[in-house]
């Protein structure tokens, strides 16, 4: 791994069996077997969209790969239910993952709850110095440190009293103050600020941006709070039903996708696909998928809410198999919104095969779309699976010029 790189995730997968109850605390473990008993769903089993699930469980996380360079800023978003915790406690070392590798280049710091990582029946102070301990710093490195943190936490009064009488607000400052102060080169903070109030939030925000900027401390971070994010962080990663959909070296890039937001079409819009190996099949074997005008020419840019198009699909087939079917999903961010079908007059027929699904001018109102390609062999399973988003277009519809600037009054 090369020098400057503080994070590499490959190839990286979580997957968790239904029904298995394994909560973090007993606590947890038994408010969801009391729910089990009363026959109620699980308070701790809301995972939001999942993908490739089945009855014995689900993937959290399928498939990542990304780099983080040493002093970034980065922003995770996503949904409820996209696989942002998930992520951290695998980057935590909280749990491992079922498949892949994450290299670490550096000392881990991790804000993921409140009061994870402190012991309840000890003082502030003492949660201190363990803590500084199990990131392998001395006594006297943590001596050097401690009144730092107290002061930033504004607990002094508090700092040797038990921290199970703390309020949730004490637990955020003491636990941002520990992970802020004491010698780490990552920090990874999930939501935790939402906890504290304005004063302190924007406090932190500042902690962070020297910590990285100053110190070129690596920062992932994790907030539904976009002007957070755009705050804190210089780069994103936007996760979707547990995969990778973009990540961006310019957070507000990252933000206007999860908002469904288009500043700079160039970046967003990709109206071609081609095969590299990863799809095969002997009974549909995709070769490429494209945006299309009626006369053939490929689209790059966004397209026109009062033109007609239609969306290429060449296959090569070695086996035809009238059990295959296939189709086009138009999502709007996670949500499908319709289905172009297979073309009415089609043919499986061995070697290379076109199909045309045409999409009529204002078919759909003008914002940012995915078009994912989905076939299957009736009965007996995926080819390729839209929700694993593996064969993706990406456009935007946009209203044309005279829509938005003729003012002129009619009558």
């Amino acid at each position: 791994m090369a020098n400057d790189i503080a994070i590499k995730v490959e190839n990286l997968s979580k997957y968790y069996k239904l029904g298995v109850i394994n909560n973090g605390t007993l606590f947890r473990d038994m408010q969801s077997w009391w729910a089990r008993v009363r026959g109620k769903e699980d308070p701790h089993a809301k995972i939001g969209s999942r993908y490739d699930s089945t009855a014995e469980g689900f993937w959290a996380l399928k498939d990542l790969n990304f780099e983080i360079k040493k002093g970034d800023r980065v922003g995770i978003i996503g949904h409820n239910g996209a696989g942002k915790s998930t992520l951290l406690k695998l980057l935590s070392q909280i749990t491992s993952p079922t498949e892949g590798s994450i290299k670490i280049n550096g000392k881990i710091a991790s804000l993921l709850e409140v009061g994870t990582g402190f012991h309840p029946e000890m003082t502030g102070r003492e949660n201190i110095y363990m803590n500084g301990a199990i990131l392998g710093m001395t006594h006297d490195e943590i001596d050097k440190k401690v009144n730092d943190i107290i002061e930033f936490s504004e607990i002094g009064e508090h700092i040797d009293t038990p921290v199970k009488r703390y309020s949730s607000g004490m637990y955020v400052r003491l636990a941002f103050a520990v992970a802020a102060h004491l010698d780490s080169d990552i920090l990874i903070a999930d939501e935790v600020l939402a906890v504290g109030d304005a004063a302190f939030q924007k406090k932190a925000l500042g902690k962070m941006n020297e910590l990285s900027s100053g110190e070129g401390r690596t920062v992932l971070f994790v907030s539904h709070n976009m002007a957070q994010v755009k705050n804190l962080c210089n780069k994103g990663i936007v996760l979707e039903k547990g995969r990778v959909v973009r990540y961006d070296n310019d957070i507000e890039k990252s933000i206007n996708y999860y908002l469904g937001k288009n500043d700079d079409n160039s970046d967003v819009v990709t109206t071609s696909w081609h095969n590299d190996g990863k799809v095969y099949s002997k009974s549909f074997n995709p070769l490429n998928m494209q945006i299309l005008t009626t006369d053939d020419k490929l689209v790059t840019n966004a397209l026109d809410y009062d033109t007609d198009y239609k969306v290429r699909l060449t296959v090569d087939i070695e086996n035809p198999d009238t059990n295959v079917d296939f189709w086009i999903n138009v999502y709007f961010g996670v949500e499908r919104i319709f289905i172009l079908p297979t073309p009415k007059e089609c043919n499986y027929m061995k070697g290379k095969n076109i199909y045309d699904f045409f999409l009529p001018k204002q078919t759909i109102l003008p914002n940012n779309y995915l078009l994912s390609l989905g076939s299957s062999l009736k009965n007996n399973g995926w080819i390729v699976n839209p929700e694993m988003y593996d064969i993706t277009l990406i456009t935007t519809i946009a209203l044309p010029a005279r829509r938005i600037f003729n003012t002129k009054k009619e009558g």
